[in-house]
């Protein structure tokens, strides 16, 4: 027998688009010789649909997208993914079609509730296995969550199934993959059963699904793994249960990993919101010089328009960096001196600041009149604004709340600084388009003069290892000192964390790629007192 994963590239409440997808892929996997297809988890609306789920419209909608597919796909068995509403209730499903009747129908058992996962608010957990049978073998259903757990596949696993066939929606984070093969060994070890496990890919907000689909056999051993970051519709050839060992997807390395993520988080967000292209304020410093490499990639370079914006603290060799990698690139390139602005801005407002020193106000504005500068372009264009900060400012605070903060999609919210600059290298490993000064030089904000980032923050490499250890394993700052980091630097970088929560909450969306970023899976209060 052959099964086929379709790992599809869909979007959120895109019944009519989907529903055709669906259909296409199973009518070019029967020609293939599958009799059976595989679809992802809530393949039918996307995932997360999140509130749309709390509408009777939308499953009214849903309900005839899914006759749609019910009336269309023939000769082939199709597990398909999609909400189901019945009376008050709601669940996440997978139906079984054959030739027009539905055989079978499983509904969710585990429903997430942590990091980026909120089903509890949308879902009611079904408490039965469903096992159908195809072309004589028993075959046993999980959807995502289930599997990570012992209960729903024993409970196939009980009712006869030979094989078990897992639905997913698995937003990717760095080695989340090595977890998914350890998860899906451990239940073959405990079930006695391969497993195929067919995984959603492309992006929605601010999360990207890898696909990354892939089948084991009863031994733990991958026997099939799709490539990353791109649709595939792909056969599996199962013999007495067993999958036949098949194509195997090289490994990558993290940082190329990331990189696609952030790609085709890139390409998805404007793709899919309809945006004729990308605009970003290029500065000649490292973060802005991954921005662009990142959008071009995604979007290609006659949809990508950098745009410098010196002011008198602009080095000389910022522009020049600025300039020659977008022409490297083929991006469109403009030049906006903003010192005009800012000596009118700062007219503006001498007799408010008569007898005040110059500060963090005036390197303010000069953020500020960037970010008014790009959003006007937006305005007049269409085009959408790409924010260029990172993990490391947005956790501490060192951005400028409407200036460098203005736009509608933050690429590297989710990298750390350190990463940012393993991924600037490794994207000149593809060809060489980030110049060496701007990885090389010191990074600076570039708002005062001779300013360094160090100047204001601790080592990037100490920011980020505290950072990494208090926001994304939940350290104490005592576990955190008890790992050799400085006392006054983990207070530093914690209080400064903590500080900034108010302007995170004002900060656009942007691709998550750790277990956990500033976004959907970090909910802490701005008013806060409590200390630890």
């Amino acid at each position: 027998m052959k099964i086929a994963i379709a790992q599809l590239n869909v979007t959120v409440g895109d019944l009519d688009g989907n529903a055709g997808r669906i259909i296409e892929a199973a009518e070019k996997a029967k020609s293939q010789g599958a009799g059976l297809l595989l679809t992802t988890e809530l393949a039918l609306c996307g995932y997360p649909p999140e509130d749309l789920l709390l509408r009777d419209d939308f499953y009214a909608a849903c309900d005839v997208a899914f006759r749609r597919i019910l009336a269309a796909v023939r000769g082939i068995t199709l597990v398909l993914g999609h909400p189901r509403q019945a009376g008050e209730r709601h669940y996440n499903a997978a139906s079984v079609i054959r030739d027009g009747q539905v055989v079978a129908t499983y509904l969710k058992r585990t429903l997430p509730n942590y990091t980026v996962f909120d089903e509890e608010r949308y879902f009611d957990s079904g408490d039965e296995p469903c096992v159908f049978e195809h072309e004589g073998l028993r075959i046993g259903i999980n959807i995502c969550a289930d599997v990570w757990e012992e209960p729903a596949a024993k409970a196939a696993r009980e009712s006869g199934a030979q094989l078990l066939l897992v639905l997913n929606a698995s937003p990717y984070h760095i080695n989340k993959q090595l977890t998914r093969h350890e998860v899906v060994r451990e239940r073959v070890g405990k079930t006695g059963m391969s497993v195929i496990y067919a995984n959603q890919v492309g992006g929605q907000d601010e999360l990207v699904f890898d696909g990354a689909s892939f089948a084991v056999d009863g031994r733990g051993e991958l026997t099939h793994q799709l490539p990353a970051f791109r649709e595939a519709l792909a056969l599996v050839e199962v013999v007495n249960g067993v999958p036949v060992k098949g194509e195997i997807a090289p490994a990558v390395s993290l940082e190329q990993d990331v990189y696609a993520a952030l790609t085709l988080g890139v390409r998805d967000y404007v793709g899919k919101n309809g945006f004729p292209g990308a605009l970003l304020g290029l500065s000649g410093g490292i973060d802005s010089a991954l921005t662009l490499a990142v959008a071009v990639d995604a979007l290609g370079a006659d949809r990508v328009h950098a745009v410098m914006m010196p002011s008198q603290y602009t080095a000389g060799m910022s522009s020049e960096d600025a300039k020659a990698q977008a022409q490297a690139m083929g991006a469109r390139y403009s030049e906006i001196p903003i010192r005009p602005v800012f000596d009118a801005f700062r007219t503006a407002l001498a007799g408010q600041f008569r007898g005040l020193k110059e500060d963090v106000t005036e390197e303010n504005l000069q953020a500020r009149i960037r970010g008014t500068l790009l959003m006007a372009m937006s305005n007049k264009t269409g085009a959408i604004v790409l924010t260029t900060g990172n993990k490391s400012e947005m956790g501490t605070g060192y951005a400028t709340l409407y200036g460098d903060m203005a736009g509608g999609f933050a690429v590297l919210k989710d990298l750390k600084k350190t990463l940012v600059y393993r991924l600037a290298e490794y994207r000149n490993t593809v060809s060489p388009v980030i110049p060496r000064r701007v990885i090389e030089r010191a990074p600076s904000a570039e708002l005062r003069p001779d300013q360094k980032d160090q100047d204001s923050l601790p080592p990037y490499d100490v920011l980020d290892a505290i950072m990494e250890a208090y926001v994304e394993h939940y350290r104490s700052p005592q576990e955190i000192i008890a790992q050799g980091y400085a006392p006054a630097d983990v207070e530093r970088v914690i209080r400064l964390i903590r500080a900034s929560e108010y302007k995170r909450r004002q900060a656009p969306v942007g691709i998550r790629i750790t277990s956990r970023g500033f976004g959907k899976d970090w909910r802490y209060p701005i008013t806060n007192k409590f200390r630890h």
